[in-house]
């Protein structure tokens, strides 16, 4: 299927962009952080996870060193050419269905923070659709201040820097979100559209798909684990 740039959506840089601006070749360079052991330390081991928005595979292949069985989900062929070791499917997330579910459903990278409220509603629902029994769905929100606390930038103990450069509503609660990263050889940048989420309002998203709150696994709230709904 060919892949159009989402409007608003925007990416410079080195390589293959995606259609929500992604680099391909900068994701290949980011390192993954402590995601992995927090998703590790909240499902059973060995258990089969259905990652949604796999990308390059940064968090898949951690996930697969520490014994899990994972299915890699992504909407580009170049993202998933990256990926090695685990079974791996090209797809909307929004209009995924497997016709199988799984122990652990994985929305990371913000994703349910989408601009579009009908493609949040779609992820959403797809994560319950692949719900297991007893299953656990883990999702990635923005901390309290990512939209406010603009500009700021990181430096990575491996020598890049990443900056939040802007946030800027466009209407109907939703900002245009500009990123830049900086390495030593290379500059890629990403404009996305993403909307800021309350508490209430996650969870009344959650709520929708037929899914509620578990607990948190952060200190910080930014990881989630979340349950369906008894009868839902």
């Amino acid at each position: 299927m060919e892949l159009r740039m989402r409007e608003g959506y925007e990416g410079t840089g080195p390589g293959v962009i995606t259609p929500d601006g992604c680099a391909v070749e900068l994701y290949s360079r980011l390192p993954v952080g402590d995601e992995p052991d927090v998703i590790a330390s909240a499902v059973p081991a060995g258990a089969r996870i259905l990652e949604l928005g796999c990308g390059v595979g940064r968090m898949t292949h951690a996930l697969l060193e520490r014994g899990f069985d994972v299915t890699a989900v992504d909407e580009s062929v170049e993202m998933l050419e990256r990926v090695r070791g685990a079974r791996t499917i090209r797809g909307s997330i929004e209009r995924l269905d497997l016709g199988e579910t799984f122990d652990v459903v994985l929305l990371a990278s913000f994703l349910v923070h989408a601009g579009d409220e009908e493609v949040r509603r779609g992820m959403l629902r797809t994560c319950r659709r692949h719900l297991a029994e007893g299953g656990r769905v883990l999702i990635q929100r923005e901390g309290e201040d990512y939209h406010t606390n603009v500009p700021r930038e990181r430096v990575d103990p491996s020598g890049f820097t990443v900056r939040i450069v802007s946030s800027e509503p466009v209407g109907d609660g939703v900002d245009s979100v500009h990123a830049e990263y900086v390495f030593p050889d290379a500059v890629w940048t990403q404009t996305f559209r993403a909307r800021p989420l309350t508490r209430e309002q996650f969870e009344a998203a959650l709520g929708e798909a037929g899914l509620e709150v578990d607990r948190c696994l952060t200190d910080d709230g930014t990881w989630v684990r979340a349950i369906a709904v008894p009868g839902a």
